[in-house]
């Protein structure tokens, strides 16, 4: 398995960067996030993924580890190939998809092209549990990419904006459960985001 790649980056197209390695380009898939980050002419390292099949031999490529992990757990549910996963990631950042697995949001799933309602209900059943905790910031201490000083309300509107809800939407929800935050709250105790960010997403999904 070709585990990454180093070297400079020969060329870029709308799916595909070359990096030359040792005097060869190497083709690797890459989402467009990881594309924007890079520049021809400029040093790179990717994590890659090598897919094998008979007629074929194709390398994914991403911006760090935990993309390219969560990118081969993804094909280990039934029906996910390498091109749905990279989807999957291009439409939502690792974590996010940790957390929309853990919470049950279809919706989020669903947001990916080629996912329907009933690919998103199996793929949340086959995935529960395979994904892991969100490692870039934990939810209820940090929130998602929030500093630790952040409100509970900030918190849990960065984690629904974060999993594609339109700021509108968060709003609505982040009211809907302020009740139960406050609660906690006056009984002396902190705000509990991942059981705040649950109700918040079945309020959500009541409201489709």
């Amino acid at each position: 398995m070709i585990a990454f790649v180093s070297g400079p980056v020969a060329a870029l197209a709308p799916t595909t960067a070359v990096i030359e390695v040792g005097g060869i380009g190497m083709a690797v898939q890459c989402t467009p996030d990881t594309l924007a980050g890079l520049r021809i002419g400029k040093e790179a390292t990717l994590a890659t993924s090598l897919v094998v099949r008979e007629d074929s031999l194709t390398l994914y490529g991403f911006a760090d580890d935990d993309e390219r992990q969560i990118f081969e757990l993804l094909q280990t549910a039934s029906g996910v190939g390498p091109r749905l996963a990279q989807a999957m990631l291009a439409t939502h950042r690792p974590d996010a998809l940790r957390i929309a697995v853990a919470t049950g949001d279809e919706k989020a799933l669903t947001a990916v092209s080629g996912i329907g309602k009933k690919g998103a209900q199996k793929l949340l059943l086959e995935l529960k549990d395979r994904l892991g905790e969100p490692v870039g910031a934990h939810i209820g201490q940090q929130g998602i990419g929030a500093a630790v000083s952040s409100s509970w309300r900030d918190q849990l509107q960065a984690a629904l904006i974060g999993l594609g809800y339109a700021t509108r939407e968060a709003d609505e929800a982040v009211t809907a459960v302020a009740p139960q935050a406050e609660a906690a709250i006056a009984d002396g105790g902190q705000a509990p985001v991942p059981q705040l960010l649950r109700a918040a997403l079945q309020t959500l999904n009541r409201a489709r």
